[in-house]
């Protein structure tokens, strides 16, 4: 027993250190990378540091476009880790295609949190929360689900209220499809508190998510510059006033969306604006 324990202790500090390494690294060092799964756990590990939230790593798709330069390669790798149930894949609500992508284990860690948070002030019956771990989320692996579908599913661990489904979505773990309000998204909780504010000319919605403020922060910067471009290497280190994600994030991020570019010089990789 104490063997075992000593050995879970050491991977823990293993991974720990691995995990300081990488976020050392700068995106010059690992802008690009050949495989999916590879590039997915960098950014885990680079994800910024967020005060005063209890919020777990996630990805943007457009990121990994941004690192990876086959978009098949990504997609088809990305659905085959979703399917081995490795990651779970959000739709963002951004009227847009925007993907959010979160390791699976990251992922209950996050619905553990809630499920003490709930317990903590008694909201309800939070058994329903061990139905939609059980047998909702180990078996509905796509970004969204039917409402008869959700309560088929979590009738298989109780008898189901309305109440349960108003817990889940007040818990933000659904959302509902304004298009058809037969059909839930999947969210990651807690995301909208940790974006929130970012954007005054938005009403609250996650396309908070994407920290839109940031993303026009850094356009802004680059637009103002006589070239319209900036060497990777210090703008990475520069602080965005307007989001609490990393420079790095919202780089990948725009890289990847294609709304900057970068080219390789004798000095380093240049950051550039695309052209309209």
């Amino acid at each position: 027993m104490e063997r075992g324990k000593k050995r879970r202790r050491e991977e823990e500090e293993i991974e720990a250190e691995n995990r300081d390494a990488n976020h050392s690294l700068s995106l010059e060092q690992n802008l690009s990378f050949s495989d999916t799964n590879v590039a997915l756990r960098m950014m885990r590990a680079q994800f910024p540091q967020i005060d005063k939230v209890a919020i777990q790593p996630f990805i943007l798709q457009s990121q990994l476009y941004s690192s990876v330069k086959d978009r098949t390669q990504v997609d088809r790798e990305l659905e085959s880790l979703r399917r081995d149930k490795v990651v779970r894949i959000f739709k963002l609500n951004t009227g847009q295609d925007d993907h959010g992508i979160m390791f699976l284990e990251d992922y209950l860690k996050q619905l553990e949190h809630v499920v003490k948070r709930m317990e903590e002030k008694k909201q309800g019956d939070v058994d329903v929360f061990k139905w939609f771990k059980g047998h909702v989320i180990e078996s509905k692996l796509e970004p969204c689900i039917e409402h008869e579908e959700l309560y088929a599913l979590l009738s298989l661990g109780g008898q189901v209220k309305d109440g349960h489904i108003s817990l889940l979505i007040n818990a933000g773990l659904l959302t509902r499809q304004l298009i058809d309000p037969n059909m839930y998204w999947f969210a990651i909780p807690n995301i909208g508190s940790v974006l929130k504010g970012l954007s005054r000319c938005c009403t609250y919605s996650v396309l908070i998510l994407l920290g839109l403020q940031g993303r026009k922060e850094l356009l802004s910067l680059l637009n103002r510059r006589r070239y319209k471009e900036m060497m990777l290497a210090p703008l990475e280190k520069m602080r965005l006033r307007l989001s609490p994600l990393d420079m790095r994030f919202h780089l990948r991020d725009l890289i990847g969306s294609g709304h900057l570019k970068t080219a390789h010089t004798p000095s380093g990789i240049v950051v550039q604006v695309s052209k309209d």
